[in-house]
């Protein structure tokens, strides 16, 4: 199950092919491309698409008209489900590629399909690869096609849709998520690969130990498996060696591929574990999360994002200056960008992991809400309203209210809060860091407040 730029072509408009996209391959063509499958049974993983019943099995064995938006990270088979529809259903095939092509190359492959429906009857199914890099009038163009059914739209993301593509295109498609490969999926393809006579049909032989390092750079991306593969087999072929052993292998292939996109699953489970590294203070942990973000290319202002909300989230009064480096990282990274922004942000992500934590900031803000979600609101004290304008005095506004500065230590005994939240203590701070200091003084502080009865 592979995704490919066969069909892509920068530069130009629709590309256009038979029904049968394999016949299109040679045995020059990449790796990925010649094993690239060719019916749903043929496919690896996606175990959900693939169910008897299921939408897309409906629509490649049913022959329904009906357009699909797939949604899913890299090498999980997009262009594949694309491919499969028009070979199975012989129908025409056509690629759009929303790098390269305009509302007239879109306009223009939806009339070429409706003169061929006219013509002969035969449906065309139109490819839109990145269709979330089209425009909002790029993505209105394909409408009529797909409202008039012209055209049998299978349109493929990376990236979110309910925020690239507009509603009524959505509205109009089945949405289909793809999921990543795991790693079982992953040797499936390769081992198939060594031995199909698409692939390398048995030319070498691959140690387990290889094949495990090959799976493993892979991060569940079926086309860049098949890639390494080919790297690999080609390494060991040049060597005269019939077997690809692990020093081959790595030779091949010197660099892992990184499990992360920064759209997808990947992206919210290293920056969740990211988070929790520096929350749990473990400083090389959040180092590791932290690299494999600025190597899969992750904006760096969301790092600093996260990393500002951490420190009041997560460290609040234990290190005051928590909050202020993160906020000098958040500046420093807008103001001189990567790739010398990658040392602020270690900057920072040492600091905040090393700082002393302390959640009290967080509880007591959240008590607090509670308390107000729950209907405790209360008058506010007559001498704490406000009594500037004219007869406020009269009604008793501010009439008692006591000056803090006038009072030993700049502290007035006097009551702040509504009756029905007197006797609440949302900030209870910690004896961690910094707020050890302020945990002995508000301690002090809220008795002289509350008469000595807190």
């Amino acid at each position: 199950m592979v995704d490919d730029g066969l069909f892509d072509a920068p530069g130009t408009g629709p590309r256009s092919g038979g029904g049968s996209l394999n016949a299109n391959t040679h045995a020059s063509a990449p790796l990925a491309v010649r094993m690239r499958p060719r019916t749903l049974d043929e496919l690896v993983g996606q175990e959900q698409l693939r169910a008897p019943g299921s939408p897309l099995r409906r629509l490649v064995e049913g022959d329904q008209p009906m357009s699909l938006l797939l949604w899913g990270p890299p090498g999980t088979g997009k262009t594949t489900i694309a491919a499969i529809v028009s070979q199975q259903t012989d129908r025409r095939f056509v690629e759009v590629s929303a790098v390269s092509a305009g509302v007239k190359e879109v306009r223009a492959a939806i009339d070429a399909a409706r003169a061929e429906l006219v013509a002969g009857g035969r449906e065309t199914v139109l490819f839109v690869d990145e269709v979330h890099r089209f425009s909002k009038a790029q993505q209105d163009a394909l409408l009529p096609g797909v409202e008039n059914r012209w055209v049998t739209l299978v349109a493929a993301t990376t990236e979110n849709p309910f925020f690239s593509v507009i509603s009524p295109l959505l509205s109009r498609s089945l949405l289909l998520r793809l999921e990543s490969l795991s790693d079982d999926d992953v040797r499936a393809v390769l081992e198939q690969a060594i031995v199909d006579e698409r692939g390398l049909a048995g030319a070498v032989t691959v140690e387990d130990v290889a094949l495990d390092h090959l799976v493993r750079l892979a991060g569940g991306d079926a086309r860049r498996s098949l890639t390494y593969l080919e790297a690999a087999a080609g390494a060991a072929t040049s060597q005269g060696l019939a077997t690809v052993d692990l020093a081959t292998a790595e030779t091949a292939v010197d660099r892992a591929a990184v499990r992360y996109d920064r759209q997808g699953d990947q992206h919210y489970d290293v920056v969740s574990a990211f988070i929790k590294s520096v929350r749990g203070s473990d400083a090389d942990a959040a180092l590791h999360y932290l690299a494999r973000m600025i190597e899969a290319g992750e904006d760096p202002r969301f790092i600093t994002r996260r990393l500002m909300i951490l420190a009041s989230e997560d460290i609040g009064l234990a290190d005051p200056t928590a909050l202020a480096t993160a906020v000098a990282a958040a500046q420093t990274v807008q103001l001189i960008g990567m790739p010398e922004a990658q040392l602020t942000l270690a900057h920072a992500t040492i600091a905040l992991a090393v700082a002393p934590k302390s959640n009290a900031v967080t509880t007591a803000i959240g008590a607090a809400l509670a308390d107000v979600r729950a209907g405790k609101i209360g008058q506010v004290p007559p001498h704490l309203r406000d009594a500037h304008y004219a007869g406020a005095k009269k009604i008793g506004h501010g009439s008692t209210y006591t000056y803090s500065h006038d009072e030993p230590y700049g502290i007035a005994e006097q009551q702040y809060a509504p009756d029905v939240v007197l006797d609440r203590a949302y900030y209870q701070p910690t004896s961690l860091g910094a707020e050890a200091a302020i945990k002995e003084r508000w301690e002090r502080v809220r008795r002289i407040i509350r008469g000595g009865d807190a």
